[in-house]
């Protein structure tokens, strides 16, 4: 990549998560689970829920209005809205065009990104492209779920490991040598199978047979989704650094979606890299899928985990199948 190739950078990182919290403890009341279980299979203690009343634009306008506030520029200085999301309010609009009516920024181009817990990465490697192109300046990704909504609160390898939240970062111009320096994305769909909510779009409306066998929920193929992730997480680790020529010694943080532990640390033994070296919230959060990169994000530059001039990487990998990856250098 030339040197003197525009890059963008994250200039402002904000996140939000509901109030209420559901810990391993209060599932043990509804499903047949421990949280022994629960913590030695998946790493997650507790998880955050949203009320009735919110739905994934309201979690996404608070995290929005923190990314920017973060970054010092006002709502009406965004030029584009790209929203990752498996939950949106409704099939239509996009929840993008409800924040931004809620952000109050009228004309403002704005749309829904759909690759599942991959989401927030396609969407930040399509909102880098309007950078540096030249087409905007300002442009704010945001990772929002509501998957409570979409749980079977009586399958319990889907339930525990589902939360809500929303991320979100504001993507600018950054000065040469900083900001996004390769980016990787993929997908399988012959594999899209063993992670989905068959009803709810044309091929499979919602009815009231459809709900009574909770096809309107979450399925998961637990065994073939977590192989999938053991291969694809390292994989999109090394081909990213390869493409932005940097060496994993030379890797300050990677930020991987926070799916399962277990995921996380058998990446990190394939790369030879120590775990100390990736950033791990899901003990407190659960999978809040598309949201969970940029909250991870959020707490370890509040952590001072990063600071400018490190090189980090951002994972994720979910529905689709979709993977992604993006290497940066941080700072402005």
């Amino acid at each position: 990549m030339s040197k003197n190739k525009l890059r963008s950078g994250i200039a402002g990182v904000g996140m939000y998560v509901p109030d209420k919290t559901v810990t391993n403890a209060e599932l043990e009341k509804i499903v047949e689970t421990s949280d022994e279980w629960i913590q030695s299979r998946t790493g997650i203690k507790e998880r955050h829920i949203a009320s009735t009343e919110q739905a994934a634009s309201d979690l996404g306008v608070i995290a929005a209005k923190q990314a920017l506030a973060n970054a010092k520029i006002s709502p009406s200085e965004v030029d584009l809205i790209i929203v990752a999301t498996a939950t949106s309010d409704m099939q239509f609009p996009s929840t993008a065009c409800i924040i931004q009516a809620a952000l109050g920024l009228n004309d403002v181009p704005a749309f829904d990104v759909t690759a599942g817990c991959a989401g927030f990465i396609y969407g930040l490697s399509i909102g880098s492209q309007f950078i540096e192109n030249g087409t905007y300046e300002n442009v704010l990704v945001i990772g929002t779920e509501v998957l409570s909504k979409i749980t079977n609160w009586t399958d319990r390898e889907t339930c525990v490991l589902l939360a809500d939240g929303a991320g979100a970062v504001v993507l600018r111009p950054a000065l040469p040598g900083y900001g996004l320096l390769a980016l990787r994305l993929g997908a399988d769909g012959s594999g899209g199978k063993h992670l989905l909510m068959p009803a709810g779009g044309s091929r499979m409306p919602v009815t009231s047979e459809a709900i009574e066998k909770n096809l309107n929920t979450l399925h998961m193929n637990g065994h073939e989704v977590f192989k999938f992730a053991m291969k694809k997480l390292p994989e999109a680790v090394e081909q990213v650094l390869m493409a932005a020529q940097i060496d994993k010694n030379e890797v300050a943080l990677v930020i991987p979606h926070q799916a399962n532990r277990r995921i996380i640390e058998a990446a990190a033994r394939n790369l030879e890299m120590p775990i100390e070296k990736f950033m791990i919230n899901l003990d407190r959060y659960g999978n809040t899928s598309s949201a969970s990169i940029p909250i991870a994000l959020y707490e370890a530059l509040e952590n001072y985990l990063i600071k400018p001039g490190d090189n980090i990487v951002l994972v994720g990998f979910g529905a689709g199948l979709t993977w992604g990856a993006v290497a940066m250098r941080w700072g402005m």
